[in-house]
């Protein structure tokens, strides 16, 4: 098998923040171990709703960037599927989407011996902590969301409670860690600025519990992989034929690739670069060699370029780039007991760190009354 799992024993660390509240009630003493150990490390925590195919997009905006932090951070990666409830009418694919998702995630470098890869449905303690911010959010603030206005004008017929206080669902996920660095991107930055409000008025109201999540990235910007039809960036929502997805084969790859919008005729040398032919080196940048690129960038230059040559050079490499994430990830989606198992050992681990949260939430509430 290309993928092996490893079960052991795994201890989330509490944050130096939570450690006031920590021994005031003796039945939490037994987390002192957990506290001695790694409490220094920081902690992640990101999730991806199991709606659509997980594109090129996803694995440069986001996943490349996971992979490393597993490597640096303790790490809680999240397949939303309660999230997904929000926009969902029925529910026949969920299960398939669900195990999609975590295979292409496996597939991408997320390691299950190293990071928490769960199912959001899966760690009850998330609906507990929900209820709980629930009574700190207000209808007014809730109304005001970009993402609300915006599901609510899609979906005019389906706007449900849960779409309404999904800022506050997206809290008790960040906050139920104690997560302090959440890799977000632009489109999210309000929410996570409504979760540190939550936390925040919890701590003002009942005690210091939960530390600020702010966003993290590596470097200043996010890479954005632009659309091949030259309109924004590859979306799961958008024009599929001009996304590649993880799960696209060899030949609907190249024929999306060579469909992709050039300018129209060779360009005089010293000629500014028009948009699309700056979104096809964009794309090289992510899968082709250096020498490659810089090749085709010379011939633009003095005006000899071909774009159809372009094209087949940057189709043959996303092949290359695309085909063995998509193998691998049909070897584990199509593995239903080791899919089973790294769910579980997900939960577990993402349960024995919201338990924690949860006795520290309880206690300083004075939910504790015996």
């Amino acid at each position: 098998m290309l993928y092996q799992l490893k079960i052991q024993e795994f201890h989330p660390p509490l944050t130096p923040f939570a450690v006031p509240l920590l021994f005031k009630n003796p039945n939490v003493s037994y987390l002192r171990p957990l506290m001695e150990k790694g409490a220094e490390q920081q902690i992640v925590m990101s999730g991806i709703r199991p709606t659509g195919f997980l594109h090129l997009g996803n694995y440069f905006g986001a996943l490349r960037n996971y992979v490393r932090m597993q490597n640096e951070f303790t790490c809680y990666f999240m397949v939303a599927d309660l999230h997904a409830l929000t926009t969902l009418t029925e529910t026949k694919e969920l299960k398939s989407n669900v195990a999609r998702v975590l295979a292409e995630n496996i597939a991408c470098g997320l390691d299950p011996d190293k990071a928490a890869l769960y199912c959001q449905s899966h760690v009850y303690e998330t609906n507990e902590l929900y209820l709980l911010l629930n009574m700190l959010a207000y209808k007014g603030e809730l109304e005001k969301t970009v993402t609300f206005k915006e599901k609510a004008r899609l979906h005019p017929d389906n706007v449900n409670a849960g779409l309404l206080t999904y800022p506050v669902l997206q809290a008790a996920d960040i906050l139920l860690h104690r997560a302090t660095l959440v890799p977000v991107g632009k489109d999210q930055e309000q929410h996570l600025e409504m979760s540190r409000n939550f936390g925040n008025r919890f701590n003002h109201r009942f005690g210091d519990v939960f530390p600020e999540p702010h966003a993290f990235n590596y470097g200043d910007e996010l890479v954005k992989v632009p659309s091949l039809d030259g309109a924004g960036k590859m979306s799961k929502s958008e024009n599929q034929f001009a996304t590649i997805y993880l799960s696209d084969d060899d030949e609907l790859i190249r024929k999306k690739v060579m469909k992709a919008k050039t300018d129209s005729g060779t360009p005089e040398p010293g000629t500014p670069m028009g948009e699309n032919i700056s979104n096809l080196f964009s794309l090289m940048k992510l899968v082709c060699a250096p020498d490659v690129i810089e090749q085709f960038m010379n011939t633009y230059n003095n005006g000899t370029i071909r774009y159809g040559d372009l094209k087949k050079q940057l189709a043959e490499d996303m092949v290359k780039f695309i085909s063995p994430i998509r193998e691998k990830a049909e070897a584990i989606r199509t593995d239903e007991k080791y899919l089973k198992e790294i769910m579980e050992k997900g939960a577990a681990k993402a349960r024995k760190s919201a338990q924690a949260t949860m006795l520290l939430v309880r206690d300083a509430m004075g939910l504790n009354y015996y």
